[in-house]
C-alpha cells in the first residue's frame, strides 16, 4: 500500500507531461484564437459577449494551451540568455516546425524527463526476482536523460534533413532563376517565380526573400538573412556571388548559370561522398545479422553429417 501513492503521482506527471508534449508540437503559436473568435462572430453579425467567446473555444486552447505557456516561461526565467539564443537559431535553422518558441521547447525539455518514472513504477510492482526487481533506477535514470535530450536529437534531424533537401533543390532552382532572368525577368521576378511554382523548403526561402524586399527591406540584406536562416554553405557562396555582381555590374543571368553549375559538381561530390560511407555503414549490420545467418545455413548441414556420422564431440 506504501507505493500506491507513489503510482498515482508517477501516473499524473507522465499524463501531464504527454499532454505537454502534445500541445508543445502541435499549438499554433503567434495565433490568437480569441482575435479569430471575434472576427468569425463581427463575420456572422452576431453579437455575443467575451465569456461567450473565450468558452466556445476548445478545451485545449483555454486550459493546456496556457498551462504549457507558464511553465516554459517559468523555465525561461532559470535559462541563460546564450543557450535561449542558441535554441532560437536551432529552431530557424530546422525551419521553426509546428511554430514552436524557445519556452515551449525547453519545457518540452523538461518535461521529458518523468518518462524515467516508468520504470521506478514497474520495480515497485514488479514480483519479486523478476526482471524488473530492483532495477528500476538502473533503467529509468537512462530514460530520463533520453526523455531530457530526445527534443535536441529531433531538432537536429530536422536541421539535417531541411538542410540536405536545400543541397539537393538548389541546382534545379538556380536553373529555373537563370531561365526566368534570360527570359526578362527581374531577380525579384524570378524568386517571385520560384516561390510560386516549387513548394519545397528553397522555394519557401525565396519566398521569404521576396515579402521582406516588399515590406522595405534591401535586397541583399534579405539575401544575407536567408543564408543564416538556411546554414547552408552553397547558399552563403550563392547569396555572395550574387551580391557581388549586382555590386559590380556583372550580367545577373550569367553568374546565375556559373552557380547553377557549381551547385551541380557539389550535388554530385555529394551523392560520390554519400555512396563511399555506404559500406562503412554496412558493415555493422553485416556483422550483426547477415553474417550470423550464413554460418548457420552453411555450417549447420555438415555439422548434423558429423553428429550422425559420430565423428564431431557429441558423436559416439
Amino acid at each position: 500500500m506504501a507505493t500506491l501513492p507513489l503510482i498515482i503521482i508517477g501516473l499524473v506527471i507522465l499524463i501531464g507531461a504527454i499532454i505537454l508534449v502534445v500541445v508543445g508540437v502541435k499549438s499554433p503559436q503567434g495565433i490568437d484564437p480569441l482575435g479569430d473568435r471575434l472576427a468569425e462572430y463581427a463575420a456572422r453579425g452576431e453579437t455575443a459577449s467575451l465569456e461567450e467567446i473565450e468558452l466556445s473555444q476548445p478545451f485545449s486552447q483555454r486550459i493546456i494551451v496556457p498551462i504549457a505557456k507558464r511553465m516554459g516561461d517559468l523555465v525561461m526565467r532559470f535559462t541563460p540568455q546564450n543557450a535561449i539564443t542558441s535554441m532560437s537559431k536551432k529552431l530557424e535553422l530546422a525551419g521553426n516546425p509546428g511554430n514552436v518558441d524557445p519556452a515551449v521547447f525547453f519545457a518540452l525539455r523538461f518535461v521529458g524527463i518523468p518518462f524515467g518514472g516508468i520504470f521506478i513504477i514497474l520495480d515497485s510492482l514488479a514480483a519479486p526476482g523478476s526482471f524488473m526487481d530492483g532495477k528500476g533506477l538502473l533503467l529509468g535514470l537512462p530514460a530520463a536523460i533520453l526523455g531530457f535530450y530526445l527534443p535536441d536529437l529531433l531538432i537536429q534531424g530536422r536541421i539535417d534533413r531541411r538542410q540536405k533537401e536545400i543541397r539537393k533543390a538548389m541546382p534545379d532552382g538556380l536553373d529555373l532563376l537563370t531561365i526566368c532572368v534570360e527570359a526578362g525577368l527581374g531577380f525579384d521576378a524570378a524568386m517571385s517565380k520560384l516561390y510560386e511554382k516549387w513548394d519545397n523548403e528553397l522555394g519557401r526561402a525565396f519566398g521569404r526573400v521576396v515579402r521582406e524586399i516588399q515590406l522595405g527591406k534591401l535586397r541583399r540584406e534579405a539575401l544575407r538573412d536567408m543564408a543564416d536562416r538556411l546554414g547552408v554553405n552553397e547558399m552563403s557562396s550563392f547569396v555572395a556571388a550574387v551580391i557581388q555582381s549586382e555590386q559590380l555590374g556583372v550580367s545577373m543571368a550569367q553568374v546565375l548559370r556559373i552557380q547553377a553549375d557549381q551547385m551541380r559538381i557539389r550535388r554530385r561530390q555529394l551523392a560520390e561522398e554519400e555512396a563511399h560511407k555506404a559500406p562503412i555503414k554496412m558493415l555493422l549490420p553485416m556483422a550483426l545479422f547477415i553474417f550470423p545467418a550464413l554460418c548457420i545455413v552453411l555450417m549447420t548441414p555438415a555439422f548434423l553429417i558429423l553428429i550422425e556420422q559420430g565423428v564431431g564431440p557429441l558423436g559416439g
